[in-house]
C-alpha cells in the first residue's frame, strides 16, 4: 500500500475532468483501433468506456494505402493504413446517432491535408452532437502536406489549434502532439496557448520493416508508424515532462496493455489515458482495464486516482 494512503470511506471514484467534460471513468478508446464507436460493442460497450474515439475523419472519404499495411515487429506493430475512412458525412449518417443513444461519449479525430480543411470539420462537427474534436496533427502516415508537418511546424499548430477552438464554439479541443520532436513541452504549451482544452500524447513513431529475402519494406508503402509496448518509455516520458509544464490535462497513450501501465501514466501526470494497439490484440481490454483499475485504487485505499496523479518523484 502507497505510503500515507487512507481506506476511502467509500467506492473509489474513476470518474476525470478532461475541462468542461466528466467522464466517467479514465478509459478511452483510440483513435484508428475502434472504428467509429460500434463495431466492437459486442466486446466492448462503447458506453462503458470513459470516451470514444472515433477512427479519423476526413472531409470526404479516403481510400487508404494499399495492402500489406500492418506487420508485427518484435512486441509492437507497424501500420500505414493511410487513414482510411468513410468521411464525414457517412459518420454522422451512421454512427453518431447509435452512439449518443448508446450512452457513449464521442470525440471525432479529425484530419486534412490543409489547415483549412481541420477548420471546416470543426465547423460541422460543432454542430453535431459530438462532445469533443481531437485535431490530428500527428499522423506519421499522412503524405505532406499534413500529419507530423502540422504538429512539429510551431506557426502551424498555433494557427490550427486556434482556428478550429474558434470553429469548435463550446466543444473541447484536443490537439494530439507527435512524438518524436526536439521540444514537445513548447509544443504542447504552443497548443495551451492558443485554447486547446488537453492535449493528447503519444501518436505512433515512424518506422520501417524490412523483409531481408526479398530485400524491400513489409508494407506496401514502405515506412508506417511503430505502435504498441516498444513506445511505451518514450509516450511516458512525453507525458511527464508536458504534465509538469502545463496547466490543461495531459491524455496519454502508447502501448497500454494492462491496468499496471494505464496507473503509470497516471502517475507521470495524465488525467486520462487511451487504449490503441492493446485493443487490436484484446478487444475486452478497456473493460478489464476499468475493473482492475477500480480494484487497484479499493485494495491501497485510495479513494480517487487524484491522490496518485502526478505523483512520480524523480
Amino acid at each position: 500500500m502507497p505510503k500515507n494512503a487512507k481506506k476511502p470511506q467509500a467506492s473509489p471514484d474513476l470518474s476525470v475532468d478532461i475541462g468542461p467534460l466528466k467522464l466517467k471513468n479514465p478509459v478511452l478508446a483510440a483513435s484508428g483501433v475502434f472504428g467509429y464507436g460500434l463495431e466492437l460493442q459486442g466486446f466492448c460497450p462503447p458506453e462503458a468506456l470513459g470516451a470514444v474515439i472515433t477512427k479519423g475523419l476526413s472531409l470526404t472519404p479516403w481510400p487508404g494505402n494499399p495492402g500489406p499495411r500492418i506487420v508485427e515487429s518484435g512486441f509492437g506493430l507497424i501500420n500505414a493504413i493511410g487513414l482510411e475512412n468513410v468521411g464525414l458525412d457517412a459518420f454522422l449518417e451512421n454512427s453518431l446517432g447509435p452512439l449518443k443513444r448508446a450512452g457513449a461519449v464521442v470525440g471525432a479525430n479529425v484530419l486534412g491535408r490543409s489547415p483549412e480543411d481541420y477548420v471546416e470539420l470543426t465547423s460541422r462537427l460543432a454542430q453535431s452532437q459530438v462532445d469533443f474534436i481531437e485535431l490530428n496533427v500527428s499522423c506519421p502516415n499522412l503524405r505532406h502536406p499534413g500529419g507530423l508537418s502540422f504538429g512539429s511546424d510551431p506557426k502551424l499548430l498555433a494557427s490550427i489549434t486556434k482556428d478550429c477552438v474558434k470553429a469548435a464554439g463550446d466543444k473541447p479541443i484536443v490537439t494530439k502532439l507527435p512524438p518524436l520532436v526536439t521540444d514537445i513541452v513548447a509544443l504542447a504549451k504552443i497548443a495551451e496557448d492558443n485554447g486547446a482544452t488537453a492535449v493528447s500524447l503519444i501518436n505512433s513513431l515512424p518506422a520501417l520493416s524490412i523483409d531481408l529475402d526479398t530485400r524491400r519494406a513489409n508494407l506496401a508503402v514502405g515506412p508506417g508508424g511503430l505502435s504498441g509496448p516498444p513506445i511505451k518509455p518514450l509516450a511516458l516520458r512525453q507525458v511527464a515532462l508536458c504534465a509538469r509544464a502545463l496547466s490543461i490535462p495531459v491524455i496519454g497513450l502508447g502501448g497500454i496493455m494492462d491496468y499496471r501501465d494505464a496507473l503509470e501514466f497516471i502517475v507521470a501526470g495524465a488525467t486520462a489515458v487511451q487504449i490503441g494497439t492493446g485493443i487490436l490484440v484484446d478487444p475486452g481490454l478497456p473493460i478489464r482495464l476499468i475493473g482492475d483499475v477500480y480494484h487497484w485504487l479499493g485494495e491501497n485505499g485510495l479513494a480517487d486516482l487524484g491522490q496518485i496523479r502526478g505523483s512520480l518523484k524523480l
